[in-house]
């Protein structure tokens, strides 16, 4: 449990933008009591040496895909394609075992809070043993993702993931796809047996229909009504509209592409977001946008897979929100991910700054507090930034990284974002209230980083 605490700083980024002489309180559970601008440090109180900025909350993560980046970067056909690369996932998915899990979640938990992250919505879909059939206890594999959670420090989302077919209309499943399958009373078991774990973890349980083509219409109903009567405000995440093929293959099997399948069909509002929603018409991209859901938008993830832009010009014509999240860990670096969405934009508008708002012209300013406030609308957590009743998610910019050193404070976040070339310009990073690292590490890193490795190297000698 951490212990009461405040911190002072000469700047800090509050939802409203950007203020000076800045107190910040919180409580023993990690919630900030007091925001407070104007103020003078009190004597012996925690000083700030560089701006304090909101932690991220990461939207979009398959943590066990982490083990397996870096492995996929050859060609292994005439025309490589999203739909190649998850036959090695598939590979990769076929032979984990839940303490090898554990491994590259803590691992990969760590390299987040570090990369400026301070909690995660896990998109878990990887649920079952080698052979398909259930773990004693059901939910090991979730748990030994929470497990690599709480022992990294980052909050969690956990998003059990209900995936039930191969295509549309309820074709087979893939052979590589039997450690993911439920049937929709057993999904609805296993959030009921996972509730009380995520509790006590401080955790938020929602669910993840994996998909139009892993989900038919009538368990999707199901489920929902399921989740609702569990708990009516749990978040509910959708892959949809990522690949070319799945918006051709959904509209010979329903007449209509997803993303509108799902606005004509489904509940959509603000528990929802539409993971990648890639390829819309502008008309789904403003209706969408105008139901409150949020886009999960993961750049990096996007850009290696080669699924293509996101229409942000016609979700913000819907005043559409949205957060970023890393997928499949390509990168792992939140400041990144805000990087490639505007340079993703600016090549296809051939303009710069595309995404300032008018009140907030510089363009890493505005992102962050859009992301931020996305991110949590998604994670079901109050984690909206340096707001009071929100958790004390923070990271304090390090005023002498070469990037930074000499800059005002918005000059520094633009900075991060833009100019810190892959290197870290993160100082400290507080999630719940306690300093998850310091100095730019974490104190895990070293053992968990060697613990991944080992992983890593045994499931490229099983390969």
């Amino acid at each position: 449990m951490t212990q009461a605490s405040s911190l002072w700083a000469a700047d800090a980024l509050l939802p409203e933008g950007w203020a000076r002489d800045v107190t910040l309180a919180w409580d023993a559970q990690g919630r900030l009591t007091q925001v407070a601008a104007g103020t003078s440090p009190e004597p012996g109180q925690a000083r700030a040496t560089g701006p304090l900025v909101p932690g991220m909350p990461n939207l979009h993560s398959h943590a066990f895909q982490r083990g397996f980046c870096g492995l996929t970067e050859y060609r292994g056909q005439a025309a490589d394609s999203f739909w190649s690369w998850r036959e090695l996932m598939y590979r990769c998915a076929a032979r984990l075992e839940p303490a090898q899990a554990e491994a590259i979640a803590t691992w990969l938990y760590i390299e987040m809070l570090e990369a400026g992250y301070t909690s995660v919505c896990e998109f878990h879909y990887l649920h079952h043993d080698r052979e398909g059939q259930p773990y004693a206890p059901a939910p090991e594999m979730a748990l030994a993702v929470m497990r690599g959670a709480a022992r990294a420090g980052i909050g969690m989302t956990l998003l059990p993931v209900l995936y039930q077919a191969g295509g549309f209309g309820g074709a087979a499943p893939h052979a590589g796809q039997r450690r993911f399958l439920h049937d929709t009373a057993a999904m609805l078991r296993l959030l009921e047996t996972l509730k009380p774990a995520c509790d006590a973890q401080a955790a938020r349980l929602g669910l993840a229909p994996h998909s139009l083509r892993a989900v038919g219409p009538a368990a999707l109903a199901e489920v929902l009504a399921g989740l609702d009567a569990l708990d009516p405000t749990a978040p509910i995440h959708i892959h949809v509209a990522e690949q070319v093929k799945e918006v051709e293959d959904c509209i010979a099997w329903s007449g209509l592409p997803p993303v509108r399948w799902l606005l004509e069909h489904a509940p959509l509002g603000p528990r929802w977001c539409l993971v990648h929603a890639t390829h819309m018409t502008p008309d789904e991209a403003r209706d969408a946008a105008g139901t409150g859901a949020v886009a999960g938008l993961c750049p990096t993830t996007e850009a290696n897979l080669g699924d293509g832009l996101f229409d942000m010009a016609h979700w913000r014509e819907g005043a559409g929100r949205w957060g970023i999240g890393s997928d499949s860990h390509s990168t792992v670096n939140a400041a990144e991910e805000l990087q490639w969405l505007e340079y993703g934009l600016r090549l296809s508008t051939r303009q710069r700054n595309v995404m300032a708002e008018p009140g907030q012209p510089h363009v890493a300013t505005a992102m962050t507090l859009s992301a931020v406030a996305g991110g949590a609308q998604a994670s079901g957590r109050a984690v909206a930034g340096l707001a009071p009743g929100q958790q004390a998610d923070f990271l304090e910019l390090d005023p002498g990284h070469v990037a930074l050193a000499g800059l005002g404070a918005r000059d520094m976040l633009s900075a991060h974002v833009f100019g810190s070339h892959r290197t870290s310009a993160i100082r400290t990073v507080w999630a719940g209230g306690q300093a998850r690292v310091q100095a730019g590490r974490h104190p895990l890193h070293d053992a968990a980083a060697a613990a991944f490795a080992e992983v890593r190297r045994t499931l490229v000698a099983e390969a």
